[in-house]
C-alpha cells in the first residue's frame, strides 16, 4: 500500500507525496497544522469576513482549470494509521500514587485526488481519556503551486510551531501540559473549521485564515490566524512541522504568529535548531515564548496565560547491532495564569520539567520514549511527579 500522508492530538494529520506537502525525509506520512502570516492579521472584526469571502472565489476560480484536465491517471485513496500508548505511574502530592495503561491515541488517516491539484483528507481519532471518536480533519485542498494553495473545512489553524506539529511528530512525549504549548483555540485536538491560504517561497513559509469563532469559543466571530516562518539553512517544505528531524536536516527556523477575535489576541514565537553531528548523531534545540490575552489558555478561569520553554537534546549515532539510536532529552517550562475571573481565583504560576531516554527505532513510525514529568504551582493546583514509557508506531 502506498505511504499515506496524515497527521497530529492536540496534534497530528496525514502527508504522502501526492496528498500532502513534501514530508520531511524520514518522516512518515501523517502530518497536522495550519499556518499564516501574522503580518496578515486585522484587528477589525469584519477584516477575516472580507478576506475570507475574496479566498474563496480565488479557490473556485483557480479550480476550473483542475477539473477540467483529467489527462493523467489520479493517484489511488491512501489509508493511514498510528498508535500511542502508555505505561505511567502518577504521584500527586497529598494523594495516593497510581498506576495505568493508558491508550492515548488512535488515528486513522484517509486521502485522495478526485482531480488534478485538487485532494481531500479526512482524519478521525479515537481519544483514549474520553473513550471517543472524533473528526480531527476534513478539507477540500486546493493545490495550485508551491505559492498558492487554499484548503477548506475542519483542520489546523495557523498557529505555533508545537500546534503544528502534534503529539506524534513531537520531539518530547508530555505534549501540552505545560502551559504554554498551543494554548490556541479549537473545537477538537487543536483543530477549528475556516479558509486557509499558505505558500512556500523558498525558504519563507506564509499562512493566513479565518475560522469560525462560535465553535471555538461561543462568540459569534470570525478568529483570524496567521503564521510568517523563516528557514535560514535547510527549508521545510509544505504546511507541516515536525519537532525534530532526527538529524537528517540543518534547521534553523524563526517564525511568528498569531490570532485574534473581537479585540482578544493570542500569539507567539518560536524557534527550532538542529544541528547534523558526526557519525549520524544530532544535536537539537527548540524554544518558544508565547501570551494568550483572553483568547485561549490553558484555563478558562483565567483571562492571561503567559509563558515559554526551552527544550534541547542529544541524539547518539548509531551503535554496532542496534536497530535504532538512543536519545536523552530535557525540557523546561514556566507559564504565569493571571486575571482570574473572581477573587478566589488566585493568580499562580506554573513549572514543568520533563526529562526523556528515547529509543527511536524508526523516527516518527516506531519510537519508545521513557518519560520523566514534574509541574510544580505556586497555588490552586497541588504538584504532581510521573514517570512512565510511551510507544508509538505509524504506517
Amino acid at each position: 500500500m502506498p505511504s499515506p500522508c496524515a497527521r497530529e492530538t492536540k496534534g497530528p494529520t496525514v502527508p504522502n507525496p501526492w496528498l500532502c506537502n513534501e514530508p520531511a525525509a524520514g518522516s512518515p506520512w501523517w502530518k497536522s497544522a495550519v499556518v499564516a502570516s501574522a503580518g496578515g492579521l486585522s484587528h477589525r472584526a469584519a477584516g477575516p469576513r472580507r478576506w475570507t469571502f475574496a479566498l474563496l472565489a480565488c479557490v473556485v476560480s483557480w479550480a476550473v482549470a483542475p477539473v477540467l484536465a483529467q489527462d493523467a491517471p489520479l493517484p489511488p485513496v491512501t489509508v493511514g494509521a498510528g498508535v500511542q500508548t502508555s505505561f505511567i505511574h502518577d504521584a500527586p502530592d497529598g494523594a495516593d500514587a497510581t498506576d495505568a495503561f493508558a491508550l492515548n491515541s488512535v488515528r486513522l488517516y484517509v486521502n485522495g485526488s478526485p482531480a488534478r491539484k485538487i485532494k481531500f483528507m479526512f482524519n478521525t481519532e479515537y481519544d483514549g481519556a474520553g473513550n471517543h471518536v472524533t473528526v480531527l480533519d476534513a478539507a477540500a485542498q486546493f493545490e495550485i503551486s508551491d505559492r498558492l494553495n487554499f484548503w477548506v473545512g475542519r483542520m489546523l489553524p495557523p498557529s505555533d510551531r508545537a500546534d503544528l506539529y502534534g503529539p506524534y511528530y513531537a520531539h518530547h512525549w508530555a505534549t501540552f501540559t505545560d502551559g504554554v504549548q498551543d494554548g490556541y483555540p479549537f473545537i477538537s485536538a487543536g483543530r477549528d473549521n475556516g479558509a486557509l491560504y499558505w505558500g512556500q517561497f523558498g525558504k519563507v513559509k506564509l499562512q493566513a485564515g479565518a475560522y469560525d469563532g462560535a465553535s471555538a469559543t461561543g462568540k459569534s466571530k470570525l478568529i483570524g490566524a496567521g503564521r510568517v516562518q523563516v528557514d535560514f539553512w535547510d527549508p521545510e517544505p509544505g504546511y507541516y512541522l515536525n519537532g525534530t528531524f532526527y538529524g537528517q536536516k540543518n534547521i534553523l527556523a524563526l517564525a511568528a504568529a498569531g490570532q485574534v477575535q473581537d479585540g482578544n489576541e493570542a500569539y507567539n514565537g518560536d524557534f527550532l535548531l538542529e544541528k547534523k553531528l558526526g557519525g549520524g548523531g544530532a544535536f537539537s534545540v527548540e524554544a518558544e515564548l508565547a501570551k494568550y490575552d483572553r483568547l485561549g489558555g490553558y484555563s478558562a478561569r483565567y483571562g492571561t496565560d503567559q509563558g515559554g520553554y526551552v527544550l534541547a537534546s542529544y541524539l547518539f549515532p548509531p551503535a554496532a547491532g542496534m536497530t535504532g539510536r538512543v536519545e536523552l532529552l530535557g525540557k523546561f517550562a514556566k507559564a504565569g495564569f493571571r486575571n482570574g475571573l473572581t477573587a478566589i481565583d488566585r493568580d499562580y504560576d506554573q513549572k514543568t520539567t520533563e526529562v526523556n531516554l528515547n529509543y527511536v527505532i524508526r523516527d516518527f513510525n516506531a519510537r519508545v520514549m521513557l518519560f520523566y514529568l514534574q509541574k510544580n504551582f505556586s497555588a490552586v493546583q497541588r504538584n504532581d511527579k510521573q514517570v512512565g514509557v510511551g510507544f508509538q508506531v505509524q504506517m
